[in-house]
């Protein structure tokens, strides 16, 4: 029996989760048909996704047709919990694109579209409420091929073989000798995402599930995984009893119950065992003793594998795309601090993109949050599962720093009987790429020991930024020289040494007018009717948008695509709304970060003063006399002991796993 994972992705209320509901029912793994809309579906069992009716955690469900056993991956839709649903990309072998026949392609549709050709998944699509659409299937499938890609066909009707022959040129020769394509043909295009098969009908009414289901029996391939073991991990969660669950998708060899894994976070290894595997359909599993490549299975006592793990020979996972625009302080009110903490704590293991952060000046906690939707969902799973009824304070636009030019770090920690120097090169990188670590410091210099120290210490903190202390992001650290005493280094002095030596090169830049603050912004499309247009243009100027000429869409309707800093259309849908009385729509989807707009407003509200902030300080500390005494970050350079030389930089190594693995 072959295994494949198949994740359904779509854009909110397009009907996916009674797809999924349909899929199972039709193969028999379930004998009635739950609805969203009775809050009785099997795979929205959480309480509070059936009081809202919409997904919010990605569920599993095991279903056989043949000789295929498909894991199918429900994830949310909604835009505000769309991290969890690019997190479960990681684990698809195929992914089934829902699209609502009645609205068609949508903003967030196009997000989803983005994300599946990022991590390369073969997808498939399904036209849902065509019962309830006024437009034709030649029209819903010229929509997709102008707006998602042109290898998107009807398969209604079996496989369109000269339309799949033009999209590969082995294919149109094949075409061409035989005047048909072969079915492995057919295969190896979906496969390559050359062609996008598309099913029409009604899950509701169980219309095209039996077509689509053929489909995928027929146009999805077994896919050959690696002799050696492993897997990566896609999702944390916890059941009803605490326990907590790492999901595997295991990509090579087989895991068995009982075996021990080594589980790598960072630059430490934890030795660990799967305890127990357990295979999940809804809210109820079976556990099994072993799983083969291909399957996924929830894994206990794996206490420390975080979601991107990779075990085993798997490779490390991209880096996601999606990232929360807003921040939140959490009022804890006449609760205890500690237990707050911990329980946002606990869910951030469940989702790092929360963000969870305490600041020891400020005395207060925020988190990282994608909307109010997910907010409000926060705020209710606090009250239901930990028994902590907390408010959140106004959300506020969530900022980033970066430099746009490279600047020496220096960074020196003497206080009496203590000693060491550390010194980073900061270089920008391309927008979305994160901050990376590597070293550049010949060995001769600092030994490759405390090279491993100094950079296990630069990765384990969010480094905050000089312009109003947000979180620095596209940054190249790179260490290039350092200095430890054989007698009095510790290994707390080059934990010292390097966050100011990070700290100390961001004041540099500042200084030097090259930190740069970056704010969230939205890629949008805005729908008015046509007498609106003018004063659609005109808001969209004054929220310093950047947008095309209007399209004509329909005979009264105009379309307006652009991109707009996400502090500026928080609350214009309610607007839109009132002018346009109710007629004019507004699709927001994250479209990354970009230098902010109006930096000036911003920094001068935030009164931010970076010397002050103690916890982050870039001054140094050097020793005279048997005493040590603070040097304030202008003048560390002309203090310190090392000599930066560019001549004597070896190679540049990532700070990964073979580097801190290596001997």
């Amino acid at each position: 029996m072959r295994h494949l994972v198949l994740g359904i992705v779509a854009h909110v209320d397009a009907g996916k989760t009674t797809l999924s509901e349909a899929l199972l029912f039709r193969t028999g793994t379930i004998r009635k048909l739950g609805r969203v809309d009775h809050g009785d579906s099997t795979l929205d069992f959480n309480a509070l996704e059936r009081e809202r009716g919409i997904t919010i955690y990605a569920k599993e469900a095991v279903v056989q047709r043949g000789d295929a056993s498909f894991t199918l991956l429900d994830t949310p839709g909604h835009v505000d919990f769309s991290a969890e649903a690019e997190r479960t990309m990681q684990a698809l072998d195929y992914a089934l694109l829902v699209i609502d026949g009645a609205s068609g392609v949508q903003s967030h549709t196009e997000t989803l579209w983005d994300l599946l050709a990022r991590y390369g998944v073969p997808t498939f699509i399904f036209v849902n409420k065509m019962d309830h659409a006024e437009a034709t299937r030649e029209e819903v499938c010229a929509q997709l091929a102008e707006r998602l890609d042109a290898g998107c066909l009807d398969f209604s009707r079996g496989a369109p073989a000269e339309e799949c022959a033009m999209t590969d040129e082995a294919a149109l020769e094949e075409y061409l000798d035989a005047g048909v394509l072969a079915p492995q043909t057919v295969r190896r295009l979906v496969a390559e995402r050359r062609v996008f098969p598309c099913f029409f009908g009604s899950a509701l009414r169980l219309e095209g599930i039996d077509d689509l289901l053929d489909g995928l029996m027929e146009f999805t391939a077994e896919k050959t995984w690696p002799a050696d073991f492993g897997a990566r991990v896609f999702k944390v969660s916890h059941d009803d009893q605490g326990n907590r669950l790492a999901w595997l998708k295991v990509t090579g060899g087989e895991l068995r119950a009982r075996r021990p894994l080594d589980v790598a976070v960072g630059s430490e290894v934890f030795a660990e065992k799967a305890n127990q595997l357990r295979i999940y359909t809804g809210g109820r599993f079976t556990a099994v003793d072993s799983a083969q490549a291909g399957q996924v299975v929830a894994v206990t006592g794996l206490a420390h594998a975080q979601v991107g793990c990779a075990l085993g020979a798997e490779k490390e996972p991209p880096r996601p795309v999606l990232a929360p625009v807003l921040s939140s302080k959490v009022l804890i009110g006449g609760n205890d601090a500690h237990k707050v903490h911990a329980a946002l704590r606990e869910l951030t293991d469940e989702d790092p993109q929360l963000g969870v952060t305490w600041s020891e000046e400020l005395q207060e906690l925020r988190v990282s949050l994608m909307g109010t939707v997910q907010l409000e969902a926060l705020r209710q799973t606090l009250a239901t599962r930990f028994g902590l009824d907390v408010d959140f304070g106004p959300g506020g636009i969530l900022y980033r720093e970066t430099i746009s030019a490279p600047v020496l770090g220096i960074g020196h920690f003497e206080p009496l009987r203590h000693y060491a120097e550390a010194q980073f090169l900061l270089e920008p990188l391309p927008a979305g790429s994160g901050v990376v670590f590597g070293t550049r410091c010949h060995v001769d210099d600092l030994d490759l020991n405390w090279q491993r120290l100094a950079l296990t210490n630069a990765m384990e903190r969010d480094h905050r930024g000089v312009l109003i202390g947000a979180p620095i992001t596209d940054v190249r650290i790179t260490l290039v020289a350092g200095r430890a005493h054989l007698k009095h280094t510790e290994g707390g002095d080059f934990r010292q040494a390097v966050y100011r030596a990070i700290r100390q090169g961001l004041m540099q830049a500042k200084a030097d007018d090259q930190a740069v603050l970056l704010e969230p912004m939205y890629r949008f499309a805005l729908r008015v009717p046509a007498d609106c247009v003018g004063r659609a243009m005109a808001d969209l100027q004054k929220m310093s948008a950047s947008f095309d000429a209007p399209s004509t869409e329909g005979a009264s309707r105009m379309r307006i695509e652009g991109r707009v800093p996400a502090s500026e259309v928080q609350d214009y849908a309610v607007e839109l709304a009132a002018y346009t009385h109710g007629q004019g729509s507004l699709s927001l989807r994250f479209d990354g970060y970009a230098a902010c707009h109006n930096v000036d407003d911003v920094i001068e509200r935030a009164a931010y003063d970076p010397v002050a902030d103690l916890p982050n300080t870039p001054d140094s500390v050097f020793c005279s006399h048997g005493a040590g005494y603070n040097v304030s970050w202008q003048d560390v350079p002309t203090h310190a002991h090392c000599a930066y030389d560019p001549t004597r930089l070896t190679a540049w190594r990532p700070a990964d796993a073979a580097f801190f693995g290596s001997k």
